[in-house]
């Protein structure tokens, strides 16, 4: 559909008029992603690739072209990097793809500017040229701090490397530092999980992600699986969650989505406004977007990506022209993983072309008989039993709006 003559000028029109006003407010994220890993973890299923310094030398350049091609027609509120291992970049090289960010950041910066990095990548210089070029949040990918755990999902750290490298990101001074764990992972019981958490929260950090170990197509876990070696065990990963969620509450992190905690004033705003179907603009290979009416990705190949960006292409990949309907529902399904829930009553107000909310509200109904989910007012929110099945009661909802006349 994507590559036919009526798809394509259905796209290429400026869709923000028959969505109404459903961006009209809508802050504006950049997600940039870096590409390269010096190696595969067993679990990734990210888009990534080998450096080279050609290859890099090319990256940074599409990427300083890409960033031209969007309309900006506002600067972006929040930036930020994923991988890949955006740390294996040498510090002048993230100095220059930060020059080439903060030309539609606007003379300010952005509001929140993070960076993902790995323990074994970081150092103090890295760290300095990030501090410099406007970054205030550090996300940290631990996983685990167990050896054999680490050595299970195929990650290139060590726990004593974890440990100096938040020593070097706090002393860097950013505003705000997150550590990404993993649970229900082969091998791991539940206090070993239990010891993850003491260990994390002992670093003091400012937002912690918990999320449980998914097996992606086309990736040696999945193999695993497909071989029987290693196997699924949904009460476990239930007890696993309540477990995490306890712990983390009554060292103070307050649940804020169902995989991430956060000190007050440290959520992430980036990913906020993305589960609010926002507007974001994805740069870089395999790189995701939604705004100017439409939501595509970019190839998942630095080549060809590069290529598509020399000639003034991007977004080719699964392009959709959104309509109310889509967003609307996303903004149900997604919002629903938060902890504050909708307020169907401004979300009907925000997309008010829709039409199918009645077959919404049965739903919610039978979500709320079954104990999955509470109202108070016009908002909606699950429950704590409902948070277990987030993805489940989301399902139930999908495909049942529409667009007024359609």
């Amino acid at each position: 559909m994507a590559n036919s003559p009526v798809a394509k000028q259905e796209i290429d029109a400026d869709d923000t008029t028959r969505l109404g006003g459903a961006f009209a407010h809508s802050p504006l994220g950049l997600y940039v992603h870096v590409p390269f890993c010096a190696s595969t973890c067993d679990f990734c299923a990210f888009y990534q690739t080998t450096p080279t310094r050609a290859g890099v030398l090319d990256y940074l350049e599409n990427v300083r072209r890409e960033l031209a091609l969007p309309r900006w027609r506002r600067a972006a509120d929040t930036v930020f990097w994923g991988g890949g291992t955006p740390g294996l970049l040498a510090p002048d090289d993230l100095r220059a793809l930060g020059r080439s960010v903060r030309e539609v950041c606007g003379p300010a910066g952005p509001a929140e500017w993070s960076v993902e990095l790995a323990p074994a990548s970081v150092t103090e210089a890295r760290l300095a040229a990030l501090r410099e070029i406007g970054v205030t949040r550090i996300s940290m990918g631990v996983q685990s701090f167990s050896p054999s755990l680490l050595d299970a999902l195929g990650r290139q750290h060590t726990r004593e490397q974890v440990l100096r490298a938040y020593e070097r990101v706090r002393a860097a001074g950013f505003r705000s530092v997150n550590l990404d764990l993993m649970f229900a992972l082969p091998g791991q019981d539940e206090e070993a999980m239990a010891e993850d958490l003491r260990m994390a929260v002992s670093l003091a950090p400012d937002h912690l992600s918990t999320y449980c170990l998914t097996f992606e197509e086309d990736t040696k876990l999945w193999v695993k699986l497909s071989q029987g070696k290693v196997k699924l065990d949904p009460e476990h990963e239930a007890r696993l969650y309540l477990r995490a969620w306890d712990e983390l509450a009554a060292a103070g992190y307050a649940q804020y989505e169902v995989s991430n905690f956060a000190r007050p004033g440290h959520v992430c705003i980036h990913n906020l406004n993305t589960w609010r179907m926002h507007e974001w603009i994805g740069i870089g290979p395999s790189a995701a977007g939604q705004h100017d009416g439409r939501r595509g990705a970019n190839p998942a190949d630095l080549e060809k990506w590069g290529e598509q960006v020399r000639r003034g292409e991007r977004m080719t990949e699964d392009a959709v022209a959104l309509t109310g309907a889509l967003v609307a529902e996303d903004a149900l399904v997604f919002g629903l993983r938060l902890n504050e829930g909708v307020d169907l009553a401004a979300l009907r107000a925000r997309f008010a072309g829709v039409v199918g909310w009645e077959s919404v509200d049965e739903v919610l109904a039978r979500l709320a008989e079954a104990g999955k989910l509470e109202r108070e007012g016009a908002r909606v929110r699950l429950t704590r039993e409902g948070r277990l099945v987030a993805d489940a009661a989301g399902a139930e909802l999908m495909g049942l709006l529409e667009d007024w006349g359609s």
